[in-house]
């Protein structure tokens, strides 16, 4: 089997709301570059990838896998993101490796999770992933504390979700770390808490803040503050578990990350960690130095959250629910719509492949509100409600 062709489009799907995070706004809409990889058999593999338009990157790569044979994932990794080091880019291998395992499900007639070892799990629990939100659905923003413990209430009872995170370092720290007191006392001690600043604090900071949550027994802090020696301070001063979607997020940092005592969970995402096939590199890794693994949401479609289901249902050790935006998204690009929400979980799909197929209208319909709308990545991250507004990692 070879590969004989390359498409890529990129679409923009409407949210129900505005997500403010400490690098910006997600301004209503979320945007992916969706991969199809075609066959001389006339199967197509899918993929995604999130970070912008990211047709022009992908196609520099097309060259470099035509003709290759999809099964071949390791020479078209070296092909694709080890080959110089201008060209190096992991997000752009994971799309590649995720259409090529579709490809090789579908061959096969097994689903992807299949490939990876088998699934130990048929769903996998999601969180309450929660924004503060401009222009929320029915109007106005989000202020005060008790406006995110009243979504997290709600998407409890909608979704039947168990746990949650708020994304920070967007309002004052301290009326942050409130959210947190209010969903425990309003959704009891076995409701999961986690917060992530994304490293925007500075370390006294982040440790004042810490310090303050101990007793509400957080499954973890997320990137509490900037780098490797920042996590490494604060995980030395806060008695609770430390996670990471930044630091360590790639091969190269995890023995340093490992070696200084920076964290104690790691994120797995299929981007960072070069696709299906390095999450689970990374968890072998983990399971070697006793570090935990979760699941991180990188604003993904269908395609990637299928992909997402498929590699942590193939993880023992991934017990902590997963990450996932998906909630905010008002459709999908895959046939069907978009997945459900069953006590709080989603179900790993059946395959054969990722299990998910593109619905061509919608596809066509959202190619179309991107083109209207543009990348906003391309403008860098803003906030148009504060013009002179700009990040600030570690000012606070």
């Amino acid at each position: 089997m070879k590969i004989i062709d390359m498409r890529v489009r990129t679409v923009a799907i409407p949210m129900n709301a505005q997500l403010r995070h400490n690098t910006g706004v997600h301004p209503g809409y979320l945007m992916r570059t969706i991969l199809e990889l075609i066959t001389d058999e006339g199967i197509v593999g899918l993929g995604e990838v999130g970070g912008g338009d990211q047709r022009g990157a992908l196609m520099k790569l097309k060259p470099r896998i035509i003709g290759m044979d999809p099964f071949d994932l390791e020479a078209i990794k070296l092909k694709t993101l080890r080959t110089i080091y201008y060209l190096s880019n992991s997000r752009l291998y994971g799309a590649i490796e995720i259409a090529c395992l579709d490809i090789q499900g579908k061959a096969a007639g097994v689903p992807m999770c299949q490939l990876l070892g088998g699934k130990v799990r048929d769903a996998v629990p999601m969180i309450a992933y929660l924004f503060w939100r401009y222009d929320r659905p029915g109007g106005g923003d989000d202020t005060q504390a008790e406006d995110m413990a009243d979504l997290c209430v709600q998407l409890h009872e909608d979704l039947g979700v168990n746990a949650m995170k708020l994304k920070a370092g967007v309002m004052e720290p301290l009326e942050e770390a409130r959210v947190l007191e209010l969903c425990r006392d309003r959704l009891g001690d076995g409701f999961g808490l986690r917060i992530d600043p994304n490293g925007v604090w500075s370390v006294s900071t982040a440790v004042r803040v810490g310090r303050r949550l101990e007793d509400l027994e957080l499954e973890y802090f997320e990137d509490p503050a900037w780098g490797l020696e920042g996590m490494r301070a604060v995980r030395q001063q806060v008695r609770i578990p430390l996670a990471t979607n930044m630091y360590p997020n790639k091969f190269d940092d995890l023995g340093p990350a490992v070696r200084l005592g920076c964290v104690d969970i790691i994120l797995t995402d299929l981007h960072y960690w070069e696709g299906p096939r390095g999450v689970k590199d990374l968890a072998a890794v983990c399971r070697t130095f006793n570090l935990g693994v979760a699941m991180h949401s990188g604003a993904e479609f269908g395609i990637e959250l299928a992909a997402m289901l498929h590699t942590a249902a193939s993880i023992p050790a991934m017990h902590c629910a997963g990450d996932a935006h998906y909630h905010y998204l008002e459709d999908d690009i895959i046939v069907g719509g978009k997945m459900k929400y069953e006590n709080g979980a989603i179900a790993v799909p059946t395959g054969p492949g990722l299990g998910v197929e593109l619905d061509e209208d919608k596809m066509q319909r959202y190619e179309k509100l991107y083109e209207e709308k543009g990348d906003y990545y391309a403008r860098f991250h803003e906030d148009t409600r504060r013009p002179d507004w700009y990040p600030n990692p570690g000012g606070i």
